[in-house]
Protein backbone atom coordinates (compact mmCIF):
# COMPACT_ATOMS: atom_id res chain seq x y z
CA UNK A 1 0.00 0.00 0.00
CA UNK A 2 1.28 3.17 -0.78
CA UNK A 3 1.74 5.52 2.28
CA UNK A 4 0.32 8.75 2.39
CA UNK A 5 1.35 10.01 5.43
CA UNK A 6 3.82 12.91 6.03
CA UNK A 7 4.97 12.74 9.92
CA UNK A 8 6.57 14.94 11.69
CA UNK A 9 8.96 14.01 14.81
CA UNK A 10 7.38 14.99 18.13
CA UNK A 11 8.64 14.77 21.81
CA UNK A 12 5.22 13.78 24.00
CA UNK A 13 5.13 15.31 27.17
CA UNK A 14 2.65 13.26 29.65
CA UNK A 15 4.05 14.93 32.77
CA UNK A 16 5.88 11.96 33.79
CA UNK A 17 8.37 11.16 31.01
CA UNK A 18 9.04 12.34 27.72
CA UNK A 19 7.54 10.22 25.00
CA UNK A 20 8.72 10.20 21.01
CA UNK A 21 6.39 9.86 18.69
CA UNK A 22 5.26 10.18 15.01
CA UNK A 23 2.50 12.80 14.16
CA UNK A 24 0.48 12.58 10.91
CA UNK A 25 -2.56 15.57 10.53
CA UNK A 26 -4.15 15.80 6.77
CA UNK A 27 -5.27 18.78 5.49
CA UNK A 28 -8.76 19.38 7.11
CA UNK A 29 -8.72 17.05 9.22
CA UNK A 30 -11.78 15.94 11.74
CA UNK A 31 -10.20 14.62 14.42
CA UNK A 32 -6.86 12.56 15.80
CA UNK A 33 -6.37 9.62 16.96
CA UNK A 34 -4.31 8.32 19.60
CA UNK A 35 -3.08 5.07 18.80
CA UNK A 36 -1.83 2.72 22.28
CA UNK A 37 0.05 0.21 21.45
CA UNK A 38 0.46 -3.10 23.70
CA UNK A 39 2.33 -6.52 24.53
CA UNK A 40 5.88 -4.66 23.91
CA UNK A 41 4.82 -3.31 20.49
CA UNK A 42 6.31 0.20 19.62
CA UNK A 43 4.98 2.90 17.08
CA UNK A 44 6.81 1.65 14.49
CA UNK A 45 4.38 -1.52 14.41
CA UNK A 46 3.80 -2.23 10.70
CA UNK A 47 -0.06 -3.07 11.15
CA UNK A 48 -0.68 0.14 13.55
CA UNK A 49 0.88 1.89 10.64
CA UNK A 50 -0.72 0.63 8.00
CA UNK A 51 -4.01 1.29 10.23
CA UNK A 52 -2.59 4.97 10.52
CA UNK A 53 -2.11 5.34 6.26
CA UNK A 54 -5.76 4.15 5.87
CA UNK A 55 -7.14 6.93 8.79
CA UNK A 56 -4.66 9.61 7.23
CA UNK A 57 -6.29 8.69 3.67
CA UNK A 58 -9.87 8.77 5.46
CA UNK A 59 -8.95 12.49 6.64
CA UNK A 60 -7.83 11.75 10.55
CA UNK A 61 -4.99 12.79 12.03
CA UNK A 62 -2.81 10.14 14.10
CA UNK A 63 -0.21 10.15 16.72
CA UNK A 64 1.78 7.12 17.16
CA UNK A 65 3.76 6.87 20.46
CA UNK A 66 5.71 4.30 22.51
CA UNK A 67 4.09 4.16 25.54
CA UNK A 68 7.28 3.27 27.08
CA UNK A 69 11.06 5.09 27.36
CA UNK A 70 13.61 3.67 25.30
CA UNK A 71 15.08 2.41 29.02
CA UNK A 72 11.64 1.21 30.12
CA UNK A 73 11.57 -0.96 26.69
CA UNK A 74 14.90 -3.06 27.38
CA UNK A 75 13.80 -3.66 30.69
CA UNK A 76 10.96 -5.11 29.38
CA UNK A 77 12.34 -7.05 26.90
CA UNK A 78 13.67 -9.06 30.12
CA UNK A 79 11.11 -8.96 32.16
CA UNK A 80 7.99 -8.75 30.30
CA UNK A 81 6.01 -6.71 32.90
CA UNK A 82 5.71 -3.00 31.83
CA UNK A 83 3.49 -3.98 29.00
CA UNK A 84 1.00 -5.68 31.14
CA UNK A 85 1.16 -2.51 33.49
CA UNK A 86 -2.00 -1.54 32.30
CA UNK A 87 -1.99 1.68 34.85
CA UNK A 88 0.96 2.68 33.86
CA UNK A 89 0.22 2.76 30.16
CA UNK A 90 -3.10 4.51 30.57
CA UNK A 91 -1.34 6.99 32.50
CA UNK A 92 1.03 8.07 29.74
CA UNK A 93 -2.02 7.57 27.50
CA UNK A 94 -3.92 10.43 29.71
CA UNK A 95 -0.71 12.60 29.51
CA UNK A 96 -0.39 12.06 25.82
CA UNK A 97 -4.41 13.58 25.64
CA UNK A 98 -3.14 16.42 27.91
CA UNK A 99 -0.27 16.98 25.28
CA UNK A 100 -3.05 17.12 22.36
CA UNK A 101 -5.06 19.17 23.96
CA UNK A 102 -2.31 21.81 24.52
CA UNK A 103 -1.10 21.35 20.85
CA UNK A 104 -1.10 24.20 18.65
CA UNK A 105 -2.71 21.77 15.36
CA UNK A 106 -4.54 19.39 17.15
CA UNK A 107 -6.10 21.45 20.15
CA UNK A 108 -9.60 21.98 18.23
CA UNK A 109 -9.55 18.37 17.33
CA UNK A 110 -11.63 15.62 18.74
CA UNK A 111 -10.11 12.62 20.14
CA UNK A 112 -10.03 8.86 19.31
CA UNK A 113 -8.09 5.90 20.65
CA UNK A 114 -6.74 2.90 19.01
CA UNK A 115 -5.43 -0.21 21.16
CA UNK A 116 -3.91 -3.00 20.40
CA UNK A 117 -4.06 -6.14 22.82
CA UNK A 118 -3.52 -4.49 26.09
CA UNK A 119 -3.12 -0.97 25.00
CA UNK A 120 -7.48 -1.62 24.47
CA UNK A 121 -7.44 -1.89 28.22
CA UNK A 122 -4.84 0.92 28.82
CA UNK A 123 -7.22 3.16 26.33
CA UNK A 124 -10.53 1.77 28.09
CA UNK A 125 -9.19 3.06 31.55
CA UNK A 126 -7.45 5.88 30.25
CA UNK A 127 -10.96 7.58 28.89
CA UNK A 128 -13.01 7.34 31.84
CA UNK A 129 -10.24 9.50 33.07
CA UNK A 130 -10.59 11.94 30.44
CA UNK A 131 -14.40 11.37 29.64
CA UNK A 132 -14.65 14.94 28.41
CA UNK A 133 -12.47 14.37 25.82
CA UNK A 134 -12.45 11.23 24.09
CA UNK A 135 -15.29 10.44 21.49
CA UNK A 136 -14.51 7.18 20.06
CA UNK A 137 -12.59 3.89 21.23
CA UNK A 138 -11.41 1.25 18.51
CA UNK A 139 -9.78 -1.87 19.83
CA UNK A 140 -8.24 -4.40 17.38
CA UNK A 141 -7.75 -7.94 19.19
CA UNK A 142 -7.40 -6.34 22.11
CA UNK A 143 -7.95 -7.39 26.09
CA UNK A 144 -11.11 -4.81 27.39
CA UNK A 145 -11.19 -7.32 30.04
CA UNK A 146 -7.83 -6.24 31.50
CA UNK A 147 -9.69 -2.44 32.16
CA UNK A 148 -11.85 -4.48 35.12
CA UNK A 149 -13.84 -1.89 37.04
CA UNK A 150 -13.50 0.80 34.33
CA UNK A 151 -15.83 -1.18 31.82
CA UNK A 152 -18.62 0.13 33.70
CA UNK A 153 -17.53 3.71 33.44
CA UNK A 154 -16.33 4.31 30.02
CA UNK A 155 -18.85 6.52 27.74
CA UNK A 156 -16.76 6.58 24.56
CA UNK A 157 -19.02 4.79 21.75
CA UNK A 158 -16.43 1.45 21.55
CA UNK A 159 -15.57 -0.70 18.44
CA UNK A 160 -14.38 -4.32 19.44
CA UNK A 161 -12.93 -5.57 16.53
CA UNK A 162 -11.57 -9.91 16.97
CA UNK A 163 -10.18 -12.40 14.41
CA UNK A 164 -12.81 -15.05 13.96
CA UNK A 165 -10.52 -17.75 14.91
CA UNK A 166 -8.85 -15.76 17.98
CA UNK A 167 -11.11 -17.98 19.98
CA UNK A 168 -9.81 -17.30 23.63
CA UNK A 169 -10.13 -13.45 22.61
CA UNK A 170 -13.44 -13.51 21.42
CA UNK A 171 -14.79 -14.60 24.44
CA UNK A 172 -12.91 -11.82 26.59
CA UNK A 173 -14.62 -8.81 24.28
CA UNK A 174 -18.08 -10.67 24.97
CA UNK A 175 -17.63 -10.70 28.31
CA UNK A 176 -16.25 -6.77 28.79
CA UNK A 177 -19.14 -5.81 26.66
CA UNK A 178 -21.60 -7.12 28.99
CA UNK A 179 -19.53 -4.90 31.72
CA UNK A 180 -20.42 -1.99 29.30
CA UNK A 181 -22.48 0.72 29.44
CA UNK A 182 -21.46 2.91 26.46
CA UNK A 183 -22.44 2.28 22.91
CA UNK A 184 -20.45 -1.11 22.22
CA UNK A 185 -20.32 -2.91 18.95
CA UNK A 186 -18.34 -6.30 18.20
CA UNK A 187 -17.03 -6.81 15.03
CA UNK A 188 -15.64 -10.45 14.15
CA UNK A 189 -13.43 -10.60 11.22
CA UNK A 190 -13.88 -14.31 9.67
CA UNK A 191 -10.99 -16.25 9.32
CA UNK A 192 -8.32 -14.08 11.18
CA UNK A 193 -6.13 -14.64 13.87
CA UNK A 194 -5.35 -12.78 16.91
CA UNK A 195 -2.65 -10.65 14.95
CA UNK A 196 -4.76 -10.00 11.46
CA UNK A 197 -1.93 -11.27 8.77
CA UNK A 198 -3.99 -13.74 6.83
CA UNK A 199 -5.04 -11.61 2.98
CA UNK A 200 -7.60 -8.86 3.41
CA UNK A 201 -8.02 -9.11 7.19
CA UNK A 202 -6.25 -6.07 8.15
CA UNK A 203 -7.72 -4.23 5.55
CA UNK A 204 -10.96 -5.20 6.89
CA UNK A 205 -9.69 -3.83 10.39
CA UNK A 206 -8.25 -0.32 8.81
CA UNK A 207 -11.89 0.27 7.16
CA UNK A 208 -13.63 -0.57 10.33
CA UNK A 209 -11.97 1.59 12.07
CA UNK A 210 -11.90 4.62 9.89
CA UNK A 211 -15.93 4.55 9.54
CA UNK A 212 -16.16 4.12 13.53
CA UNK A 213 -13.81 7.23 14.00
CA UNK A 214 -15.58 9.44 10.64
CA UNK A 215 -19.13 9.09 12.20
CA UNK A 216 -17.76 10.04 16.41
CA UNK A 217 -14.87 12.20 15.65
CA UNK A 218 -17.26 14.91 13.22
CA UNK A 219 -16.39 18.03 13.10
CA UNK A 220 -13.69 19.76 15.03
CA UNK A 221 -14.36 21.42 18.67
CA UNK A 222 -15.19 25.26 18.61
CA UNK A 223 -11.95 27.03 19.95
Amino acid sequence: MERVREERQVQVNTGQVMLEGNLNIPPKATGVVLFAHGSGSSRFSPRNQFVADVLSKGGLATLLIDLLTSEEEEIDQWTRELRFDINLLASRLVGATDWLLQYEDTKDLNIGYFGSSTGAAAALIAATQKADHINAIVSRGGRPDLAGPALSKVQAPTLLIVGGSDFPVIELNQQAMEQMRTKTRLEIVPGATHLFEEPGALEEVARLAREWFQHYLGTPREA
